[in-house]
């Protein structure tokens, strides 16, 4: 009785196990449920053989008596076979997708069932789901490709039968999955694993109560709508809509129809031109002028795509077989068809002009004489960057400054270094006095602005210039701006030296400029962060003051008006003109370059020239704009310093590129004639020094000559 209890329960253990099986593999098909299918005359039927599947319980009772008495072995077989059996499939493997397009309810069966019908499939109502009338041919098609510019990214879905553009991020997701690389941006696949599942396949994760049995087995109702729909179209009642052909295809001329004597009849009827022949250069294997130098390829690849002779580079191979497909061939195609379907159907008289009839006609450069034209002498002394140069009013003497840390004096036609002075520091700008009565020097070096004394003229005028540093007022006030600049005398070896005055300023100098009559000095101390960026100094009084209030920008440097009281001040992208009697700003110029370097003013005070860092050379017409009359764009690199002659109508440029612009700008005083200017020389001969070449000019007072200095430590004269 034991052995027969043990055996009975484990007969119950074993039909719940399959009764659960059968439950959850619920898609396998008995083999003989297609023999008891009345319910449908189609073999083909897409739910054939899914009907309520019954339970072998009854039949398993009726066996139980006579497996009680087995033996043992196969009782052991058997429970080798259950623990088998126990090793259920992972509920996880086969999981379906529910982001399918609910427009097609026909679920996902082969497309191909239906290619020659015109359904997709049928809906729950058992109505046929046609598929979208698409009445395109090939040269529809092909018109859509050329004027949708969303063609490109539009695919055909075959499920739906409709059209889909795609978005940008999904074109985005398209092109990662083509590079192999994960759909989503933003994951690290390079991160650790995590187990968000349990390893443990559980029975009933969620509850535990048993799912009913409807939940498994098909409808019966929808079962017998696709039977009846199945045996209509064997027997011919439904039809599918076959699509008859035209006979023509798909592919047609068309202009196959029209008559060729109406277009010789066409007036303005243009046959379509031929395509040139071949030369040598599109050889294969083409004569060795033809392949392209170096020379030639980089001037090549620096020409425009419509300026290029040759669309290609001519290029040479040992056989036919290892010439490559020409990249541009699909391209050239559909622009010589986009040139044979936009050609004009109207003749036009074509104008042959000479691109050279319109470029304005200038003088000639020898018709515009004098001008410096050949390198004359070289000052050489310095062991520096020679930074800065001036000439003395009588044109006899040329002041240089240089880093090494000295100032020296040059006589001009002899090219013999008269007199030298140490001032320990380098020397950023010297500006000899205009003045002709006075001989004095300006020298700026860090934070100290030194009045020199060369005393390299006659007795009256040292006399002059010794009183003029001399005279001092009583009962002075103290001027605004004094707190923050020192006036003193120099003594010792100084005093030998020629140094008479220094004037302490709070930060580094970079420029000092006089007035024309010589009695005032201006100063320009560069610094985004304050206001204290231009110190205007009165040398007879010893006073100094800041004439800005307020900070406009980075000043680069400035000027005084030749004859009216105007003061140019010149920022990274503007010039501003202040009226020093109005105390007031009267005129702002746009330069339209990103960073000034330099200014000068026209010796009638209507015109300014200035040079940028960008390479450009603005010159402004006062009278006529705030915008640049002409921009000229000669040099290769950034432009230093510019110039303008006192008598001749010359002005000069010097740039980084190691070169010296010399052109000819005529003002006349008709007001409404343009300036008329001229490039007539370019003047070399400077080395480029640290990537570093002329780094000021400027020109002879009265002869038509023009001094530069450059990195090279050299100072040349042009005459």
């Amino acid at each position: 009785m034991k052995k027969a209890g043990e055996k009975t329960a484990l007969k119950r253990s074993k039909e719940e196990e399959e009764e659960q099986n059968q439950i959850f593999n619920f898609n396998r098909k008995p083999a003989d449920e297609d023999k008891d299918d009345d319910l449908s005359d189609s073999e083909d039927s897409v739910y054939s053989g899914l009907e309520d599947s019954g339970s072998d319980a009854e039949g398993e009772e009726g066996s139980e008596e006579e497996e009680e008495d087995d033996d043992d072995d196969k009782m052991k077989e058997r429970t080798e076979e259950e623990v088998s059996e126990e090793k259920k499939e992972d509920e996880y493997e086969h999981d379906s997708s529910d982001e399918e397009d609910i427009r097609n309810t026909v679920g996902n069966i082969p497309v191909e069932w239906y290619k020659d019908f015109p359904h997709i499939g049928y809906n729950l109502d058992g109505k046929k789901i046609y598929k979208p009338i698409r009445n395109k041919d090939e040269l529809d098609d092909f018109l859509d490709k050329m004027e949708n510019p969303e063609y490109w990214r539009t695919v055909h879905d075959k499920q739906t039968g409709s059209d889909i553009v795609l978005s940008d991020d999904q074109v985005e997701l398209v092109n990662r999955l083509q590079r192999g690389q994960f759909g989503d941006v933003n994951f690290n696949e390079y991160e650790p694993m995590v187990e968000f599942f349990s390893s443990d396949v559980m029975i009933h994760p969620i509850t535990n109560r048993p799912a009913d049995k409807r939940s498994f087995i098909p409808s019966l109702t929808e079962k017998e709508k696709v039977s009846k729909l199945v045996h209509a179209i064997k027997m011919g009642w439904l039809k599918p809509r076959r699509v008859e052909d035209d006979g023509r295809g798909r592919y047609y001329d068309l202009w196959a129809s029209e008559d060729s004597s109406i277009l010789a009849r066409h007036r303005m009827h243009l046959p379509a031109p031929k395509i040139p022949l071949p030369g040598h250069h599109e050889s294969y294997n083409p004569p060795p002028e033809y392949l392209f130098t170096d020379e030639e390829r980089a001037l090549w690849e620096q020409q425009d795509p419509g300026d290029r002779k040759l669309p290609f580079v001519p290029r040479k191979y040992s056989s036919l077989r290892q010439v490559p497909a020409f990249s541009h061939f699909i391209h050239e195609r559909f622009e010589r068809c986009l040139d044979l379907y936009l050609c004009p159907r109207q003749r036009k008289m074509r104008v042959n002009v000479n691109p050279e009839d319109l470029i304005p006609q200038l003088p000639k450069p020898k018709d515009l004489q004098p001008f410096p034209t050949t390198q004359s002498l070289v000052y050489r002394g310095h062991s520096g960057l020679v930074r800065s140069i001036s000439v003395s009013p009588s044109g006899q003497w040329l002041a240089s400054g240089s880093d090494d840390g000295s100032v020296r004096f040059w006589e001009v036609c002899s090219s013999r270094c008269m007199k030298m002075v140490q001032v320990g520091g380098a020397v950023k700008s010297v500006a000899w006095n205009p003045n002709p009565s006075v001989c004095l020097l300006a020298v700026a070096l860090d934070s100290v602005v030194l009045i020199l004394s060369p005393s390299l003229a006659d007795k009256q005028v040292i006399l002059s210039s010794e009183r003029l540093l001399s005279a001092q007022q009583e009962g002075e006030e103290p001027a605004e701006g004094n707190g923050s600049v020192v006036w003193s005398e120099a003594e010792g070896e100084e005093l030998n030296q020629g140094v008479r005055l220094k004037i302490q300023h709070p930060k580094a100098v970079h420029q000092v400029v006089w007035h024309a009559k010589g009695d005032y000095l201006a100063s320009v101390m560069p610094d985004n962060t304050s206001h204290l960026q231009v110190y205007i100094h009165q040398l007879s009084r010893r006073r100094s003051q800041n004439p800005f209030s307020r900070n406009k920008g980075l000043v680069q440097c400035v000027s005084f008006h030749p004859i009216r009281p105007y003061f140019f001040v010149a920022t990274q992208r503007s010039i501003r003109i202040y009226n020093l009697v109005k105390q007031e700003m009267t005129k702002k110029l746009q330069a339209n370059s990103k960073w000034i370097s330099s200014m000068a003013v026209h010796p009638g005070g209507d015109h300014v020239i200035c040079g940028s860092y960008d390479c450009k050379l603005s010159w402004f017409d006062l009278d006529l704009s705030t915008k640049p009359y002409k921009m000229l764009r000669h040099h290769k690199k950034a432009v230093r310093g510019v110039a303008y002659h006192r008598l001749y109508p010359l002005f000069a440029s010097a740039s980084d590129d190691g070169s010296v612009i010399v052109c000819h700008g005529t003002v006349y005083n008709d007001l409404l004639q343009n300036p008329l200017i001229v490039p007539v020389k370019v003047l070399r001969g400077h080395v480029m020094t640290h990537d570093l070449g002329v780094l000021d000019v400027t020109f002879h007072p009265t002869q038509p000559w023009v001094f530069s200095s450059g990195a090279d430590a050299t100072i040349r004269l042009f005459t």
